[in-house]
């Protein structure tokens, strides 16, 4: 009797043992779980926000944007202009962001492998500002030389940034007329005033004005609307949000000038096709 409760307790025992532990089927279906989750890929890190201080920076247009007046420039104008260098767009600058420009957007966004959308975003300036650079071969090899450089080709009304031989930025601008030129030559901005008033022109706004020779200078307008239509007195003309991302990207900084190129006739630069309404 003995013997029998003796060998049913070892029973018991082993039982219970075997009930405790984990099974081999189980432990093996685990592991690959264990493994996957080792082997998961780290998700990729979320893109840095956009800023305008950014190498080749512009505000998104899309349909329906215009440059309706002075203050509310919207780089629609740029945009076609670029777009007609480019060879997508057929029509004369409007100012107008319609369907002919949309189209001439995707077209352009298709040929560089960006996202087809129609909307000229950041990545679309990026490609599209270097892609119509003007004139490349008559920018002076003093721009790409150390330090910052701001350099204007009177013949295509172009300002180019430089820093430390590499190109940040251009923009479209309108430089004097025949009579008051913006002279030519290599200077360097003495002084700046964020919100200068003109002495000579009764008072007339000069925002972000950075001066490099005998009182011409870099500053908004608020009489420019398109770059190739008229002249100034000689300073060199910008759409406000140009002249303040120039002011943030060199206002602290010692700012080399270069003025080159021949003097330019309003109107240069236009197309003659059809106007988009």
């Amino acid at each position: 009797m003995k013997k029998l409760v003796g060998v049913l307790s070892t029973l018991a025992i082993a039982a219970s043992l075997v009930a405790a532990a984990p099974s081999q089927a189980g432990a093996s279906a685990s592991a690959p779980s264990t493994a996957a989750k080792a082997s998961a890929k780290p998700k990729p890190p979320k893109p840095k926000p956009f800023k305008m201080t950014d190498r080749y920076a512009r505000e998104t247009v899309k349909i329906g944007d215009r440059d309706a007046s002075v203050y509310a420039i919207e780089h629609v104008r740029e945009l076609q202009y670029r777009l007609i260098w480019a060879g997508f767009l057929k029509v004369s600058p409007t100012g107008n962001f319609g369907t002919m420009t949309r189209t001439a957007v995707k077209r352009y966004q298709r040929s560089v492998g960006l996202k087809v959308s129609g909307v000229a975003t950041h990545r679309t300036w990026e490609h599209l500002l270097p892609d119509t650079l003007r004139r490349k071969g008559a920018i002076p090899k003093r721009c790409k030389t150390i330090g910052w450089h701001a350099c204007y080709d009177r013949a295509a009304h172009q300002v180019t940034l430089w820093h430390k031989g590499k190109i940040v930025n251009t923009w479209l601008v309108r430089g004097g007329s025949y009579s008051t030129p913006t002279r030519t030559g290599n200077t360097v901005v003495y002084k700046r005033d964020i919100d200068h008033k003109s002495g000579l022109f009764d008072d007339a706004p000069m925002p972000y004005a950075q001066f490099f020779d005998g009182g011409q200078a870099f500053h908004g307008s608020r009489f420019m609307i398109d770059p190739f239509v008229e002249h100034s007195h000689g300073c060199i003309n910008m759409y406000v949000e140009d002249a303040r991302q120039l002011w943030r990207l060199t206002s602290t900084k010692r700012l080399n000038v270069t003025v080159y190129g021949t003097w330019d006739k309003s109107g240069a630069g236009k197309s003659s096709a059809p106007v988009e309404p």
